[in-house]
């Protein structure tokens, strides 16, 4: 599969300030890539930035949910340092609260960072990226929609939705510009503010996490992968009983690192 190269261009990492994120942000200037960082703590960006390869992770105080503030930033990098190849939306909440204990305005402040995030962000790479004809875009995301916690309502259904907004993108983008690969990446279970104290490393998982976002191929386009291995999607009777027939079974791919 085609790897992007730091040649190409920069990555844009949201939530770079902390867990997953501060991994990811390691792994990618490790690998040589010029990182900018996005968080709203300038102080954890900078914290980022120690534990980062060569100067390269450059931090940036942007409120993902400030449409303005993004498209700013975006078209400032742009302009300064040449092209995005990579935007990985990592960015979100979690607030664990019941619906009746927390106002309306708190539930839709969390939609703001987990999808508006992702709808600003997406949309001030994206019109740099179509004007080029290629790019890569990859959201973090999770199951929490299928089966809501207690107390993560606005996470499962801001969550959900930054799913949907992925299918979206694809059926408005991709027929016309094939060079764009859309999908999303599923880390597990983390050892983070927003896991679980048994958890994932997260420097385990950004490693895969890392590999996926760089990798080109269009043949990605859709794809959910979870950990290091795709998740195919359901097949139906028909689609079941043509594989047993045929011996053609896909199998799942697996993120090498």
């Amino acid at each position: 599969m085609t790897r992007i190269t730091p040649k190409q261009g920069s990555v844009i990492l949201t939530g770079a300030g902390s867990g997953l994120g501060r991994a990811m942000a390691a792994e990618l200037t490790g690998r040589g890539f010029t990182t900018f960082g996005l968080g709203r703590r300038a102080e954890a960006l900078e914290q980022t930035r120690a534990l980062c390869d060569g100067g390269r992770f450059v931090p940036m105080a942007v409120d993902v949910a400030d449409g303005d503030a993004v498209k700013a930033a975006v078209d400032g990098i742009e302009r300064d340092h040449g092209p995005v190849a990579v935007l990985i939306n990592n960015a979100a909440v979690y607030p664990r609260v019941d619906f009746l204990e927390a106002s309306a305005q708190d539930f839709m402040s969390v939609v703001a960072v987990n999808l508006g995030g992702v709808v600003h962000c997406s949309h001030a790479v994206l019109r740099h990226m179509a004007a080029r004809g290629s790019g890569r875009v990859l959201t973090v995301a999770t199951f929490a929609d299928l089966n809501p916690l207690p107390t993560a309502g606005a996470y499962s259904v801001s969550k959900g939705a930054a799913r949907i907004l992925t299918r979206a993108l694809i059926a408005d983008l991709c027929d016309r510009f094939p060079g764009i690969v859309i999908g999303d990446w599923m880390p597990g279970m983390l050892k983070t503010d927003m896991g679980i104290p048994d958890g994932l490393d997260p420097a385990v998982s950004a490693k895969w996490g890392v590999a996926l976002a760089l990798t080109a191929d269009p043949a990605l386009t859709g794809a959910v992968f979870e950990r290091n291995i795709e998740i195919l999607p359901p097949t139906g009777l028909k689609g079941k009983l043509k594989a047993a027939l045929t011996g053609k079974r896909r199998k799942p791919r697996v993120i090498e690192i």
